[in-house]
């Protein structure tokens, strides 16, 4: 994850218990497990928080947010010693110690339900927010993209996270209508170069068709160039597959 100058790194980080959101409050601290931690935590100010199912009329939103005062590394028995019987028991965590915890003016919802994994942003982003969707710190192009979308009513799910034939991909934007899926990727330049590259994007693309999807592939140079003919042939195809979704 690249830090532009003047942004501050910021993780979104999820809690999906209730016990845990009281740690939070009283004891301002969160944990991570270091087996799936983000690299850009070492570089992270601060951490904001989407709650789950659990938390009733909470649920799929991000809220609040603190400064992070320090970070150390421990087991999750050490944390939490009365579960020591838990299977993770011997797992290490980081233990990220917290500020006071604030909250936002208005909470930033998901449109809809989404596996979320953490989100590595910025909090000049977060504290902008109108949704999800505007959090994820992707690249430039991305970010146009995703803006240019939206002003044009195209609701699309950035960064969203399916599983299919026992692979997880995790697609740039999921574009969900009447009578199918659209997967929309920004291919950067360099990274999509080679044998090796165009093998497993074909991959995933069967994988994705197969399951009833549409992919459709933006080189860098034609959002840069050509935004509004991009824009053209997603409406194309979302015409042709009946429309937005209802919510």
């Amino acid at each position: 994850m690249d830090y532009r100058a003047g942004e501050t790194p910021l993780l979104v980080g999820i809690v999906n218990r209730r016990k845990d959101w009281r740690l939070i409050e009283t004891e301002h601290w969160y944990r991570i497990p270091v087996r799936t931690a983000p690299v850009s935590l070492d570089v992270t100010k601060y951490v904001a928080f989407y709650r789950t199912s659990v938390f009733g009329a909470d649920k799929w939103s991000v809220s609040h947010y603190a400064r992070v005062a320090g970070i150390t590394r421990l087991k999750r028995r050490e944390l939490l010693p009365d579960e020591p019987r838990h299977r993770r028991a011997d797992e290490e965590y980081y233990c990220v110690a917290l500020g006071e915890l604030e909250r936002l003016p208005t909470p930033i919802p998901s449109r809809r339900w989404r596996r979320v994994v953490f989100i590595p942003t910025t909090l000049e982003k977060l504290l902008k927010a109108e949704e999800i969707n505007d959090l994820y710190h992707g690249s430039p192009l991305e970010d146009r993209l995703h803006y240019a979308l939206r002003e044009t009513g195209l609701e699309a799910e950035r960064q969203f996270l399916v599983r299919e034939s026992d692979t997880g991909y995790m697609l740039d934007f999921a574009v969900f209508c009447s009578n199918g899926r659209l997967d929309v990727e920004c291919d950067g330049e360099s990274y999509h170069l080679g044998r090796e590259a165009a093998r497993r994007d074909r991959t995933r693309d069967n994988d994705l068709v197969a399951a009833g999807w549409r992919v459709l592939r933006f080189s860098g140079s034609e959002i840069a160039g050509n935004l509004e003919g991009c824009i053209r042939m997603i409406r194309r195809v979302v015409r042709r597959l009946g429309g937005l979704a209802d919510e």
